[in-house]
């Protein structure tokens, strides 16, 4: 029945795709469920695990990455399930990272923009790490923990980068840099809505220039210099989050500060969640396996996947 119903989706997306393939509408959404379709056959059957990541906001995101085109989305997508099949995102524990979180280098903030979007705050400059490694699973690990903490409905992140004190010294190593930006861009496609570096010095942009190589036209498009003293700029960021929750040192009112003993607690809290949402996956392996039906996954458990994909 599934396999019926799958073929009659597809073949739907097909001939809805071939009316209007020469001026598709990204604003449509009736164009949009057709793509959608499309890309649900062109992927083909997926293991009870990816069925969790690829639901149909998880579509979207890929979709838009590659500007609608299914062949190019097909092709992103699978290379990340491979990804994600071989790193393992879900399974890192703040205890795996704790250690790179230390000095408070990157966290996620106890407030949101004025959309409820979550804020992920970055300082370069307490960086206190000279692992590779440890900073590329760092980075994912406050990625997936952003993303399953985000509100209903919610797909995007903003970014707060603050370079007070940057120098040369700080820069990220080009192999650091260069990973990060395709693990963003190629495995969490569309999770960025906006960034906002915040007073970066001039000799900043040498580095910038050597890392913007790596990004594409759609990541660069949200990337906002803010500074201090240019009023203008300013409001582009009170604009995004309020500065009666923004952080004094980004111009705000608000006086909160990192607490490692306190994040460390609410992470190790947070890790709860997503671990019993994952590792249902064992479940259902043994079920298939045994030849029994593959129970049905709770309300919460698909609230959980719409996020985690």
């Amino acid at each position: 029945m599934f396999l019926v119903e799958h073929h009659w989706e597809w073949k739907k997306g097909i001939m809805f795709r071939r009316k209007h393939a020469s001026h598709f509408n990204s604003n449509d959404a009736e164009q949009q469920e057709a793509k959608i379709n499309e890309l649900k056959y062109a992927l083909g059957p997926l293991s009870a695990h990816d069925e969790k990541y690829c639901s149909d906001t998880c579509f979207r995101r890929y979709l838009e990455a590659r500007n609608w085109n299914v062949t190019k989305s097909r092709k992103m997508l699978e290379e990340s399930l491979k990804w994600r099949a071989t790193y393992k995102p879900e399974d890192i524990r703040w205890p795996d990272v704790s250690v790179e979180a230390e000095t408070g280098k990157m966290y996620k903030a106890s407030f949101r923009d004025r959309e409820g979007r979550t804020v992920i705050i970055m300082r370069p400059t307490k960086e206190n790490s000279t692992s590779h490694d440890g900073k590329i699973r760092f980075l994912v690990y406050v990625l997936e923990n952003a993303i399953l903490g985000q509100h209903e409905g919610q797909e995007k992140m903003v970014w707060l980068i603050d370079f007070a004190g940057w120098t040369m010294a700080h820069a990220t190593p080009i192999k650091t840099a260069r990973e990060s930006t395709s693990i963003l861009q190629n495995h969490y496609p569309e999770r960025l809505a906006v960034a906002f570096l915040f007073n970066p010095p001039k000799v900043f942009e040498a580095f910038y220039k050597a890392v913007k190589y790596f990004l594409d036209p759609r990541s660069i498009e949200k990337l906002n210099f803010v500074y201090l003293k240019d009023e203008e700029s300013m409001k582009v960021l009170y604009k995004c989050i309020d500065p009666e929750v923004l952080p004094v040192e980004f111009g705000g009112r608000n006086s909160v500060m990192y607490n490692h003993e306190e994040y460390s607690k609410l992470m190790l809290q947070e890790d709860i969640e997503p671990s019993s949402f994952w590792e249902d996956d064992a479940k259902t392996v043994d079920h298939a396996v045994n030849g029994t039906l593959v129970p049905d996954v709770a309300p919460r458990s698909l609230q959980l996947a719409a996020k985690a994909s």
